[in-house]
C-alpha cells in the first residue's frame, strides 16, 4: 500500500476502477441470472431423483461462473492491466487500451489467461454457492441484526472459496499482463511465462516456491469477505422482492 502511494499518490488505489465497475455490473447480472436458471433447470431434470442441495448448488455456481467469466473476460483483463500500470503508463484511458491491444495483440489479446480464469472460477463459484447454501439456513435462524445471517454466510463462503482456489486466481492475473507491453507493467517486474496456466504455475513455483502461489492472499481475503457479504445480503433481499411481486422466472 505504501509503495502504491509513493509511486502514484493516493490515486493508485483507484487504478482500473472504470473497467472494474463495468465488470462488476455485467458479471453480477450474468452470474445470478445463470445461477437461478441452472438451479431451476437441475430441479426440473432431477424431479424423480433430486440431487443433494450441496451438489445442486455447486453445479449451478460452476455454470454461473463459467458463463459470466467468459462473457466479461476482456473487462477483467483491462482492470488487471490498469491496476498493474506504474508511472510509465501503458494506456492513457479505456478507449486507448482497447485500440492498443487490438493493434499489437489482435482480438485474442483480450483473452490472455482465459483458460486460467475459467479454471479458477468454476471451482470457486461452485465451492462458494455450495458453502453458502449449506451455511445460510442455520445462520438464518440466529438472531443477527438486519437479517445479517445471509451476510455472515457470504463472508464464510467467500473466505473458504477464495482460499481454496487462490493459486489459480494468482496465475490468471499474471497471465493477463503478458504480451508485448509486459515489461511496462508493475515497474518491469512481470516475468515471462510460457503458454497456459500449467507452465505459469511451474515457473512461479520454480522461482518463488509453493508460497509464491499464495502471494497476496491476505489482501485478497480482506476484499473478498466483505464483498461476498454485501453481495449475498443484497441478492437475497432483491430475490424476495421479485418473488413477492411474482416477476418472471424469479417468482
Amino acid at each position: 500500500m505504501k509503495a502504491s502511494e509513493l509511486t502514484v499518490s493516493s490515486k493508485g488505489f483507484w487504478k482500473g476502477n472504470v473497467p472494474a465497475e463495468l465488470l462488476y455490473i455485467t458479471y453480477g447480472s450474468l452470474q445470478f441470472t445463470t445461477y437461478r436458471f441452472a438451479n431451476q433447470t437441475l430441479r426440473k431434470l432431477s424431479e424423480n431423483h433430486p440431487l443433494p442441495a450441496g451438489v445442486e448448488s455447486f453445479i449451478s455456481g460452476a455454470c454461473a461462473g463459467a458463463v459470466a467469466t467468459s462473457m466479461t473476460y476482456p473487462l477483467d483483463l483491462l482492470r488487471t492491466r490498469f491496476a498493474a500500470q506504474g508511472v510509465d503508463k501503458v494506456y492513457n484511458n479505456l478507449l486507448d487500451s482497447v485500440r492498443q491491444i487490438l493493434k499489437s495483440e489482435g482480438p485474442q489479446g483480450f483473452f490472455h489467461g482465459l483458460s486460467a480464469g475459467v479454471g479458477q472460477i468454476v471451482p470457486y463459484m461452485g465451492l462458494f454457492f455450495s458453502t453458502y447454501e449449506t451455511l445460510r439456513p442455520p445462520l438464518a435462524h440466529m438472531s443477527l441484526p438486519f437479517g445479517s445471517g445471509d451476510a455472515a454466510a457470504g463472508v464464510l463462503a467467500g473466505t473458504i472459496a477464495k482460499t481454496g482456489v487462490f493459486p489459480l486466481d494468482l496465475i490468471r492475473k499474471r497471465l493477463q499482463v503478458q504480451g508485448p507491453s509486459r515489461q511496462r507493467f508493475a515497474n518491469g517486474m512481470v516475468p515471462l511465462y510460457g503458454r497456459g496456466m500449467l507452465n505459469a504455475g511451474k515457473a512461479i513455483v520454480g522461482k518463488e516456491g509453493w508460497r509464491g502461489l499464495y502471494r497476496g492472499l491476505g489482501i485478497g481475503l480482506i476484499k473478498a469477505a466483505p464483498a461476498s457479504a454485501v453481495t449475498m445480503w443484497t441478492y437475497e433481499r432483491v430475490l424476495r422482492q421479485l418473488r413477492r411481486h411474482k416477476i418472471g422466472e424469479w417468482a
